[in-house]
């Protein structure tokens, strides 16, 4: 890792840095388990979401793909968003390859919001990050960058989409509004 950073340091300034975290996400077994298990644990809630998604239109270690079908929520706690996602699909995907054999909860990635989405990927990318599975969202594309190298996971790259800024806002107030809920409830904000 220290070379990675060592190496990352000594590049020229580009104008897609510094990348900001914005949330953490985690893969579990069950969705409804591994919820009830935060909430138990940490006090987190409510978790909004929860109904299947289909990330189509997927790319996969740069070769067509299966779409990925999926179950996340999105909790928040402080300035955090934590995603919790249950794995639906097999086909292969980043989430795949990162999904414990004992079933046991594993961090997947933490993700940022890029203004210039393909020059970010591409800054990654060339610093020896490739992409491991993209997909289409909302019109746009989103990526998972293999950083475990770098950080121990991945990296997911949004461009700026309102219907995902309206996503973590409604997290935000559903926390303030009902702060430590179990609830799981569908997201209101549409694209």
């Amino acid at each position: 890792m220290c070379a990675h950073l060592a190496r990352m340091a000594r590049q020229p300034h580009v104008s897609i840095l510094p990348v900001t975290l914005v949330q953490m996400a985690y893969l579990v077994p069950d969705l409804e388990a591994g919820c009830a298990a935060l909430n138990r644990a940490f006090g987190w809630g409510p978790f909004l979401g929860g109904t299947e998604g289909v990330l189509a239109d997927h790319t996969y270690r740069g070769a067509p793909a299966e779409p990925i079908r999926i179950r996340g929520v999105f909790v928040q706690t402080g300035d955090i968003n934590v995603e919790v996602i249950e794995v639906v699909s097999d086909a292969p995907s980043a989430f795949h390859e990162m999904l414990r054999s004992d079933g046991q909860p594993v961090l997947h990635h933490c993700a940022t919001f890029a203004a210039d989405y393909t020059g970010t990927r591409d800054h990654l990318v060339a610093q020896g990050y490739p992409v491991v599975s993209e997909f289409g969202f909302a019109g746009q594309r989103i990526c998972y960058v293999d950083t475990r190298p770098l950080i121990g996971f991945m990296t997911e790259i949004y461009p700026e989409l309102p219907i995902i800024r309206a996503m973590y806002v409604e997290t935000v107030k559903a926390t303030a509004a009902r702060p430590g809920s179990a609830a799981i409830t569908p997201f209101t904000a549409t694209a």
